[in-house]
């Protein structure tokens, strides 16, 4: 193998850090990952910069291992690497590097204020996750540390700038840090004034511009690794400076990538801690609060409906099982616990035979609740068995986001030629995509390669820098070079599926206020 025709991808996710190696093929040939978890420390969701150092470092030990053990040799150099993270959040830097604030996730819901604020000022809807919304209501409290940045950036476009040296980022993550202009490819001017003349009598140094990365589309060069770079990824000395890097993404973007949905009208679900949904379109839709409008990593628009909360509620409740196998005296196997649970699910009522849950471990913008409480409920009637049980989980890990999606569909009239699924909620054949399908009410395909998920769409979007050709467009490239023979495997809900969620759906939104009364009481 020809490590300089090689790419690699490096994310770091919500519960693992993973890179992926692949070949001039596009074909993934090496792994390597890391497990972590957030922390909520004084109400802020977030991770220590030593989590995230020590974790990316044993990511890409764990590659080098793998690298050596199976192809035999040793992961010197490649032809190109990208790096992308968890979209959204908020970290500021001083003139002197100095991280000035704590690093606040995606999953804060600690914006409100801000973020009405901007939306009503820009008439685009700011979520409470976004960088600009966590800055401005970082100035209403009147946070000391704000006059003193000097850079604000997301954790991908930290890692980029450890890696280079150079403060850019991917218009797709840059779309989760202030709006976008489609057509200048770059932040919406009009809404950067905006911002400044509504901050400019606090007299801060600084102007929005100054502060933010500069914006590039994919397939542009990002920079290069440094010494720096290389000895921060790996200390051991092994990996050579010099490597070109393109620009960093969100998971947002590389879950796009991955699965082949950067054209108009298609579309990708991925479900893991959270899920989220992203549909290209043509244009900018009207303003909804459920729906955040952010890019591609080429620019195009794309209507994204976010939700904070998915599997962590399921995870909990096959933790339960697992306890419950071992106090009973005998093993299960973690991965076939999960598969054979799901499986339950399937015989279960579609409308889950009057059972219902929330799911919500924290917060969620989609429904407007600030924090969140699992809950699990029923009719004294209902038919309570396993299969109900876990269909119950499952429905509710998509209730959110079917929210959105309805918005999407039945109100702005957005229609999806393609819809793919990714991410650990897939991992089970047919029952992610079966229960994905009753939401949408449309096909739900999976490729054999979405188990690679972010890092395998961050070394693609590398390999589209490296070997692009004059003109070749993204989604070009995608079809014809990378997708051309993928194997997909495609599965459509039946009628009595579609109508039982909806029939779920409408006694879940009936039941928000008992999650309201939750939050409150518990």
């Amino acid at each position: 193998m020809d490590l300089c025709k090689s790419t690699l991808g490096i994310e770091l996710g919500s519960t693992r850090i993973k890179a992926v190696l692949i070949d001039e093929n596009h074909l993934p040939v090496a792994s390597g990952d890391f497990e972590w978890e957030n922390q909520l420390e004084d109400g802020i969701w977030t991770y220590s910069m030593d989590a995230v150092h020590n974790g990316v470092q044993a990511c890409y030990a764990a590659l080098r291992e793998n690298v050596r053990s199976e192809l035999g040799i040793e992961l010197e150099t490649v032809g190109a690497i990208g790096v992308s993270a968890m979209m959204h959040g908020y970290l500021p830097f001083d003139k002197d590097g100095n991280q000035l604030a704590e690093f606040r996730t995606w999953r804060n819901t600690i914006t409100g204020a801000a973020a009405e604020e901007l939306t009503e000022l820009f008439g685009f809807n700011i979520p409470q996750r976004w960088s600009i919304a966590h800055l401005y209501q970082a100035i209403l409290n009147q946070e000391k540390h704000v006059g003193d940045i000097d850079y604000l950036t997301t954790l991908a476009g930290y890692l980029h700038w450890k890696m280079t040296g150079c403060r850019v980022m991917g218009i797709g993550e840059a779309s989760g840090m202030f709006p976008i202009d489609s057509e200048a490819l770059d932040y919406d001017e009009s809404m950067v004034k905006k911002f400044d003349a509504l901050v400019s009598a606090r007299g801060f140094s600084w102007q929005l511009r100054d502060i933010l990365p500069k914006v590039l589309t994919a397939g542009e060069k990002a920079g290069c690794l440094t010494e720096e770079g290389a000895r921060f990824i790996d200390p051991s000395g092994t990996l050579k400076a010099g490597i070109p890097v393109c620009p960093c993404e969100g998971d947002a973007g590389t879950g796009m990538a991955a699965t082949n949905s950067v054209r108009v009208r298609t579309g990708n679900v991925s479900a893991g801690t959270s899920d989220f949904a992203m549909i290209v379109t043509d244009k900018n839709l009207g303003v909804h609060r459920e729906i955040d409008m952010v890019t591609t990593p080429d620019g195009l628009p794309v209507a994204m409906v976010h939700c904070n909360n998915c599997t962590s509620d399921i995870n909990a409740w096959m933790g339960l099982l697992e306890e419950f196998a071992d106090t009973m005296g005998f093993s299960v196997d973690r991965s076939e616990l999960y598969v054979r649970m799901f499986q339950k699910a399937l015989e279960g009522d579609p409308d889950c035979g009057g059972l219902l849950s929330f799911n919500y471990f924290s917060g969620e913008g989609v429904t407007d609740l600030d924090a969140g409480r699992p809950l699990f409920a029923r009719f004294p009637d209902a038919n309570f068995n396993l299969a109900n049980f876990m269909r119950t989980h499952i429905l509710s890990a998509l209730a959110t986001l079917k929210i959105g999606l309805d918005i999407l569909t039945q109100t702005e009239c957005v229609e999806v030629d393609k819809l793919y699924g990714h991410g650990g909620f897939f991992k089970t054949p047919v029952v992610g995509q079966r229960m994905l399908s009753a939401a949408a009410g449309s096909p739900v395909s999976v490729m054999e390669t979405a188990g690679e998920g972010g890092p395998y769409g961050m070394a693609l979007l590398a390999a589209y820098m490296l070997n692009r050709e004059d003109g070749e467009t993204l989604p070009d490239y995608l079809d014809n070079k990378v997708f051309a023979d993928a194997s997909v495997n495609t599965v459509m809900a039946e009628e009595s599926d579609i109508a039982g969620f909806n029939i779920f759906l409408t006694r879940y939104k009936k039941a928000l206020p008992v999650e309201r009364a939750a939050v409150t009481a518990i």
